[in-house]
């Protein structure tokens, strides 16, 4: 299960919170057909668990990995349903020990999917006996201690592993290599975005118009999760000021009161590159000063703000510290001084100088 986040996250952040998970519940598509975007995955996926039913076998294993909030538990549901199977959910931080491990498989049922949320948190011995569970539906049981241990083999039924991962580059090679299939969530476009909404806004009973579905969708970077929180916000709005069709003024007028603006960006954002265009001059600034001039944790301003940044193309990662691009002084309607445009290195600036939301590999590799 995704990590809880505290009563003041922003309210764009992709983590989930338990409201979140309640709301997300009564939202969440129960097939593949309902299952907006990710198209490549889907389509995959599909191929995967039909030729499983023909064969009148388990799915192979299945590791699901990206950002959070794209849907990675929602298809694990869905796994479970398509294949007509029962669904066990556990997560990697809650099994520490190998005997946590042993104790969820040997209680599985023949078929049963087990999701694994956030597995590349997994101990270590929880993992080497995870290698043994998936190749070969078996686990050796250690009773006693020292010289005198002995290991006894314990017979597992078939069963679908499915891993969700935020960071697939930490699960070691065995385990990944153990899965059948591997499926990676990208974001979401506007568009896809928008057919997520009005499926949300169609169960929550909203009357809402294309335009504010672009609204909504235009700033909820790319998230369906966060997508689906601005929407109840936009709800909350519209009942406090007894709105009956929410337009794309009364969308626009709710999230500006959140503070998120058209592209998506919140108070910490912006915080964060005026922090840096008007006390550092652009930049490069270390991350721990940059954290103290807006009154942060060095990692929130990492984890929270800093990925979405660099993806828009507003902030840089150099060896030297953070930099804001062409892009940044533009969002904020400052125009970047001649001195500043001549020290920025080379290939970043002719990136960034038309305003283009592309980002570059070397930002891609260090975001």
């Amino acid at each position: 299960m995704s990590p809880a986040i505290p009563e003041d996250a922003p309210l764009v952040s992709p983590a989930g919170d338990p409201e979140d998970r309640a709301v997300e519940a009564a939202l969440r598509p129960k097939n593949l057909n309902d299952f907006v975007g990710q198209q490549r995955v889907r389509r995959q996926l599909s191929l995967v668990l039909e030729a499983s039913r023909m064969r009148g076998r388990s799915a192979d294993h299945v590791l699901l990995s990206g950002p959070p909030g794209l849907g990675k538990t929602t298809l694990a549901m869905i796994i479970a349903g398509e294949m007509n199977a029962p669904l066990r959910i556990s997560s990697g931080p809650a099994i520490q020990h190998a005997g946590d491990l042993a104790a969820i498989l040997s209680s599985l049922t023949e078929g049963e999917v087990l999701f694994l949320d956030e597995i590349h948190r997994m101990s270590r011995p929880a993992e080497e006996m995870l290698y043994m569970a998936m190749e070969d539906f078996r686990v050796d049981i250690i009773v006693g201690k020292g010289p005198g241990a002995t290991a006894i083999p314990l017979e597992l039924p078939p069963f679908t592993l499915v891993g969700a991962t935020t960071r697939a580059g930490l699960l070691p090679g065995p385990l990944r290599d153990r899965f059948g299939f591997t499926g990676h969530l990208e974001f979401y476009s506007t568009e896809e975005l928008e057919l997520v909404l009005r499926r949300s806004a169609m169960l929550m009973d909203m009357r809402v118009n294309s335009a504010a579905f672009s609204e909504v969708a235009g700033r909820s970077r790319g998230t369906p999760r966060i997508a689906n929180r601005l929407l109840r916000r936009v709800r909350d709005w519209a009942l406090v000021h007894s709105v009956d069709l929410i337009d794309a003024s009364c969308a626009g007028s709710a999230l500006d009161m959140y503070e998120v603006d058209a592209k998506g960006l919140d108070r910490l954002d912006r915080a964060v590159l005026t922090a840096l265009i008007t006390k550092f001059n652009g930049g490069p600034v270390g991350l721990s000063t940059l954290a103290i001039a807006v009154g942060e944790e060095p990692e929130t301003v990492e984890t929270v703000a800093e990925p979405y940044l660099v993806r828009e193309g507003m902030l840089g990662r150099t060896p030297r510290g953070r930099i804001a691009t062409a892009a940044a002084w533009s969002h904020l309607g400052l125009a970047m001084p001649p001195t500043v445009a001549a020290a920025m290195p080379e290939d970043l600036f002719s990136v960034y100088q038309d305003d283009n939301n592309n980002v570059p590999d070397w930002a891609q590799n260090e975001g």
